[in-house]
Formats: structure tokens, sequence, C-alpha cells
């Protein structure tokens, strides 16, 4: 495992959360193109948001105008604000980085984080 996240948790409808990803030591998240994808059960995993490392962002329509992906300035991490959740926004959400592709596609990533359990209750 290459990438780590962290920041899901439960919350009520209307909530907030943040998801945090960081590369394990030696992995240099800050030369990669990010995405966080989700994947509730039953369901395939689906993209959300995805950013380049031009600054290029791409959001899902299901979450465009409620979640936010970002970098920090030095580009170490990668997160994801996500407001006035939903219960339909339950799933594990999943940070990946690759070197030459991007957008929201999840077999164009090589690289991925275990997941962070993101729970909205009505």
């Amino acid at each position: 495992v290459q990438l780590q996240e962290s920041g899901g948790g439960s919350v009520q409808s209307g909530g907030s959360l943040k998801l945090s990803c960081y590369g394990d030591s030696g992995f240099q998240l800050t030369t990669y193109n990010g995405a966080w994808f989700r994947q509730a059960p039953g369901k395939e995993r689906e993209g959300v948001a995805a950013i380049d490392l031009a600054g290029n962002i791409v959001y899902s329509d299901s979450v465009k105008g409620r979640f936010t992906i970002f970098r920090d300035n030095a580009k170490t991490g990668l997160y994801l604000e996500m407001n006035t959740l939903k219960p339909e926004d339950t799933a594990k959400d999943y940070c990946a980085a690759d070197w030459y592709d991007t957008g929201l596609n999840p077999d164009d990533y090589v690289y991925w984080g275990r997941g962070t359990q993101v729970t909205v209750s009505s």
C-alpha cells in the first residue's frame, strides 16, 4: 500500500467531512495526478473527483457543487472536502494516483489506498 486515507466517519445528512490522503514514505504523491473514488455495497467503484498536476479538476455530477478536491501548497497531500452530505454518499472512499492518466475512470489509476468509510444517516 502506497497511499493512506483518513478523515472518514459517520455524520448526519447535511453534515460535512474532510478526507485526506498522503503517500507512504518514499512515495512522491507530489508528482502524480490524483483522484477520489468511492464504492457503496453492491455497487461498482465510481469516480468522485480528480485533479491533475496542472490543477485541472473534474467532478462527477452527483457531487458537483458539494465536494471540493484540492492539494496543499506543497502538493504533499490530496484532500476532499465534502459538504451537504446525503445518505446516498455513504460509501468507502479511496484515494488514487497515477503518473500519466487522470479523470474519473478507476481503471486508469495504478496506486490506491485501502479506503476510509463515510456513512451519512438521514
